[in-house]
């Protein structure tokens, strides 16, 4: 196998995760769904969730300057609220998401919209019929390579990625990207850790988080930064809250899923808040423009 045709994250790990039951997760996430980090206010109260989420898809609209009649791509688009706000509130003449989540295609079918496609398929298998005018993913790209991989397996990996988006790209295309990051932490050290154990092994199988460089590298010659934001601190509280939520709710939550899921769910998102605050994670989100003239060496 070609280092260009290693696959990351199978249908069956990301299922593991995301298809536990969609009405667990309505329990505690807002009623947008989104399943990532928010984009807050200073002054805003907890209470605010599903507005800083709001913003948070608008943010990642206005990345790719989406305007009215575009034809626009979600790569990982969770339960599908970004392709249905791009298509109902920022215009967009259509819109494509791609999961692996079985539970999560059949939640968007429920909410069918003709101007949104939701794709139950791979970015690597995906065919598009035209190209795009803006590419946004969201949460995703931390599943597109495995821990046990090298170094260069990785970012070859990470490379096809970019490579791809820009092929779908018109000229001048945009893409909007937010990923989770390791940040202040020795990276060869800590992925033996029980922590870190935890997190690939029970909460997100076949998965690693890039680096900073490890994105500048793939993308380099492909795409042109226009800006970047480490949004740890958002996420450490959105993190919070998700905990306060789920354990407000925690008879509900034993309704659904037994006590092991919960347990290990409530681990997952007290930890999480604890390495984004403590600097150990960042979350980043890049603002990138395709290079029509590409360095592809």
């Amino acid at each position: 196998m070609t280092v260009t045709t290693q696959r990351g994250a199978s249908p069956e790990a990301i299922q593991q995760h995301y298809d536990v039951a969609n009405d667990f997760y309505e329990l505690w996430l807002d009623p947008t769904m989104c399943y990532s980090c928010a984009l807050w206010q200073a002054d805003e109260p907890d209470s605010m969730l599903e507005q800083a989420q709001l913003r948070k898809i608008d943010f990642h609209a206005q990345q790719i300057q989406a305007t009215s009649g575009q034809r626009v791509l979600d790569v990982g688009c969770g339960w599908g609220s970004l392709v249905r706000r791009l298509v109902e509130t920022h215009g967009a003449g259509h819109a494509t998401g791609l999961t692996l989540s079985k539970a999560q295609a059949e939640w968007s079918a429920q909410r069918h919209n003709p101007q949104v496609e939701i794709r139950l398929e791979s970015w690597l298998d995906h065919v598009p019929t035209a190209s795009y005018d803006g590419i946004i993913s969201v949460g995703a790209f931390e599943h597109f390579a495995k821990a046990e991989w090298p170094d260069a397996e990785r970012i070859a990996a990470y490379r096809t990625f970019f490579k791809s988006c820009r092929e779908w790209l018109k000229p001048g295309g945009r893409l909007s990207l937010q990923t989770i990051a390791y940040g202040n932490v020795d990276v060869a050290n800590v992925k033996d850790q029980p922590d870190t154990k935890f997190f690939f092994d029970e909460i997100f199988p076949e998965s690693v988080l890039p680096t900073l460089s490890d994105i500048i590298a793939a993308s380099d010659g492909l795409f042109e930064v226009i800006n970047l934001r480490n949004d740890r601190e958002q996420y450490y509280r959105t993190c919070q809250i998700w905990y306060r939520r789920l354990v407000a709710r925690k008879s509900e939550a034993l309704k659904i899923v037994d006590l092991e899921v919960y347990n290990r769910f409530v681990r997952y998102l007290k930890l999480s808040a604890f390495v984004f605050d403590a600097g150990y994670t960042g979350l980043l989100r890049f603002g990138f423009r395709r290079l029509d003239e590409p360095r592809t060496a």
